[in-house]
């Protein structure tokens, strides 16, 4: 039998960041363009080399990207939007990165999550243009490879059925315009890698494990008919990820040459489909082994099982021993990570680690001999040890989650009865104008806190600054006029990491960073025991800044779903197990909050969409104890207390139950690149809750003029009433400058101001 090991894709940011720092600067001007494009193929290269050095068989190219991937494949089928004027000719990276973040007179495009993970993708848009190949960049990356590096590599590309399920813009009826104008495309690059002397080419279609209608089987059967028939060379392999391939029946007959399957997140399922349908004998099978979602080592023992058990229930003749999905989703390695506990660095298996594991399952499996000294014994005796660990025996956590009661799920009065009850208690004017929480991180925050955890300066110094920081913003907030304030959040470096700092049951990694969106890094802090609430991590915070003006300053927290799908979580007991233990330390926090006098608390759950299960089919449990994590660690407060939560690119005409179920007095929604569509929904779906659409988009650094919000307004008072009606920015400030949030938000006043006074024009 012909195993190889391979992995669907590698992280492209680099073990110290290096991509990031490189596109920051090449932002900034500090780079040319010369020097930034040859920094971005060193890097590129020195990936390869690494996954080589590792033992890695089949190398993958066309994982990385100047930004996003669905962006790279839109701009090199010549799909720019008519507003950033473009002209016919290879997009260049002005305009690449305006359609990825905006320019001075010309607004980004959408922005959203890739399936149900962390990562956010530019959302192509169609408007009936003449589509074009501007630039096959696979071929540079593969000729690249091939000449550089002596590397016959498999190119990877988002298949034509993701990529239209994905965009937007298009109709029933200019759907198939679209398809017709693309397939020719995809088979001119398809075509001239087979010229260049690529053996497969790796055609990832997600969208494949959706839920999908008759009509779109035949379609998606269609596509690939018309690909073999016009490249008939080309060896596809069809990767699908993120769960089981859906009407495996028709679609495993695609004429295709292999077809990879996820066997981690789709393993049930999957493992039915070959029991009674079988797998083509024709056809090399992809058995996604390998966990590319979690930073979890696998036990090689029952990974060698399994991939038995495939192997033997395939009969294939050949197969791909991967990753589930590309491992962009996890950090580079954890050789850095040398001050966690030794249990649980035993326990962790990052990207490069994760290509280890392959290569050793794949030489077991392949030739019944493990290559790595003890790594089987190794791999046993570390998952058994995190599985013992007294962090997963915290008696108290166990206590308070057998005490949880149906009753601590509601709130004592309906929102129709608290309303008026926060009217009178909070006094706010109409459209109150507010921010959803961080303002910028500036440089001298960052060094600061950088010095401070470094121990360069004393906690006394540290919070002298903190303090200093936060009035500054205070006055800001106030010179600027708007009506509830923040504290700004100059203690957190991120707004998951903070929490998981102050909670006993979480773990954080020196270099432990993903992708987000664009150059945007996370470091996801690890649950890897019991969570609990030992003292009060905001209270300190928000009462300084209350003090400090007579207007009310919102608490700030982070939602117990999102901190839960933005972790790397245990694998031991359920997500929900661990969402209400989350939740119960929120409470704690909720209350203390309270009993401190804040009248607004905010608890974001930006994540909570993100974490639904992929078919709609599905939803229904999850939601039921997402919903009540969120309402077991918000239903304490008083009737007059505020609630709000906040949600990022929710499409709401399909998730407006599961955002009423919560509850929240007032929810702010990132909408500003879909504002419209928004707006559509809510014609068609009324919310009775108080509620802020996002009137100008955070991730650009343009300054939206009042006119532009006032449009947004204008759109946004035909479908909510005055009662309801909020005033914000689409997202945290974190990220933005601090003289282009200062005057957006006057502009955002400005407007807020004129429609007070009635001189909105309609």
């Amino acid at each position: 039998m012909n195993l190889v090991s391979t992995v669907i894709g590698y992280p492209y940011i680099g073990e110290n960041r290096e991509w990031k720092r490189c596109v920051e600067s090449f932002w900034k001007s500090a780079k040319s363009e010369e020097q930034f494009i040859a920094e971005m193929k060193t890097i590129r290269l020195n990936n390869l080399k690494r996954q080589q050095s590792l033992g890695l068989e089949y190398l993958t190219v066309g994982d990385f990207t100047f930004y996003d991937r669905m962006l790279d494949q839109a701009t090199m089928f010549g799909l720019v939007p008519n507003r950033y004027k473009w002209t016919g000719e290879e997009v260049n990276l002005t305009t690449y990165y305006a359609m990825a973040r905006g320019a001075k007179d010309v607004i980004a495009c959408e922005m959203t999550k890739w399936f149900n993970t962390n990562y956010h993708y530019i959302v192509p848009e169609f408007e009936g243009q003449s589509l074009q190949l501007t630039k096959n960049y696979l071929l540079d990356y593969f000729t690249e490879a091939k000449e550089e590096l002596g590397l016959i590599t498999k190119p990877t590309i988002i298949g034509p059925f993701t990529f239209v399920k994905l965009a937007k813009g298009y109709d029933s009826k200019s759907k198939a315009l679209f398809i017709l104008k693309l397939l020719p495309l995809y088979a001119r690059v398809f075509q001239q890698l087979v010229e260049a002397g690529a053996e497969w080419i790796q055609v990832e279609e997600p969208a494949l494990v959706l839920s999908l209608t008759a009509d779109d089987v035949k379609l998606v059967q269609e596509i690939y008919k018309q690909l073999a028939a016009e490249v008939p060379a080309a060896q596809i392999m069809l990767q699908t990820y993120f769960e089981g391939l859906s009407a495996y029946e028709e679609l495993s007959q695609l004429p295709v040459s292999g077809i990879g399957l996820d066997f981690i997140h789709g393993a049930e399922e999957n493992m039915a489909s070959l029991r009674k349908h079988g797998f083509p004998s024709d056809k090399v099978l992809g058995i996604g082994i390998i966990n590319g979602r979690d930073i979890w080592r696998a036990n090689l023992a029952e990974k060698a099982t399994s991939t038995k058990a495939v192997l033997a229930l395939s009969g294939v003749k050949e197969a791909w021993i991967q990753s589930s999905c590309s491992l962009q989703h996890v950090p580079v390695t954890s050789k850095a990570e040398t001050r966690l506990d030794t249990t649980l660095t035993n326990a962790l298996s990052f990207a490069d680690e994760k290509i280890v594991e392959l290569t050793q399952l794949t030489a077991y499996v392949r030739d019944e001999a493990w290559t790595g000294n003890k790594s089987v014994s190794q791999s046993m005796k570390a998952t058994q040890s995190l599985a013992q660990h007294g962090a997963r025996k915290n008696v108290r956590v166990k206590e308070l989650v057998l005490q949880i009661k149906p009753e601590h799920f509601s709130r004592p009065m309906t929102f129709k009865e608290r309303q008026p009850l926060q009217k009178e208690a909070l006094h706010l004017p109409d459209y109150p104008t507010t921010t959803i929480g961080s303002f910028p991180q500036s440089d001298q925050v960052k060094r600061t806190r950088t010095a401070w955890r470094k121990k360069e300066i004393s906690e006394a110094e540290y919070e002298a600054f903190l303090k200093s920081e936060t009035a500054r913003w205070i006055q800001i907030q106030e010179e600027i006029g708007l009506d509830v304030l923040v504290h700004g959040e100059f203690e957190r470096t991120d707004m998951v990491e903070y929490f998981g700092e102050k909670l006993e049951g979480f773990a954080f990694t020196e270099k432990g960073w993903v992708v987000s969106y664009g150059s945007r890094c996370v470091k996801p802090p690890i649950i890897y025991g019991d969570i609990e609430w030992t003292a009060p991590m905001t209270v300190k915070e928000v009462e300084e800044a209350q003090q400090l003006t007579s207007k009310y300053v919102k608490g700030m927290l982070t939602g117990p779903v999102t901190i839960l799908n933005w972790s790397f979580v245990r694998d031991d007991i359920s997500r929900e197990q661990v969402a209400n233990q989350l939740a119960l330390a929120l409470r704690e926090e909720i209350q203390a909050l309270e009993t401190a006098g804040i009248a607004i608390i905010q608890v974001d759950e930006p994540a909570l969409r993100e974490g639904l299960p992929l078919r709609k089919e599905n939803w229904a449990e999850y939601l039921a104890w997402g919903v009540n994590a969120f309402k077991l660690a918000t239903s304490s407060v008083k009737n007059e207390t505020q609630i709000h939560t906040h949600m990022c690119y929710c499409e709401f005409n399909d998730f407006i139950e599961p955002i009423r179920s919560l509850d929240a007095d007032v929810i702010s929604i990132e909408t500003s690149r879909s504002h419209g569509e928004l707006i559509q929904s809510l014609k068609q779906n009324s919310y009775e809750l108080g509620i802020g659409l996002g009137v100008y988009d955070i991730h650009s650094p343009r300054v939206p003029s009042v006119e532009e919000i006032d449009a947004i307004l204008k759109d946004s008072l035909e479908v909510i009433s005055k009662d309801q009606f909020w005033v914000n920015p689409d997202c945290g400030l974190k990220t933005r400058r601090e003289e282009e949030t200062v005057a957006s938000l006057k502009n955002m006043v400005s407007a807020t101001r004129k429609l007070r006074i009635g001189t909105l024009t309609f």
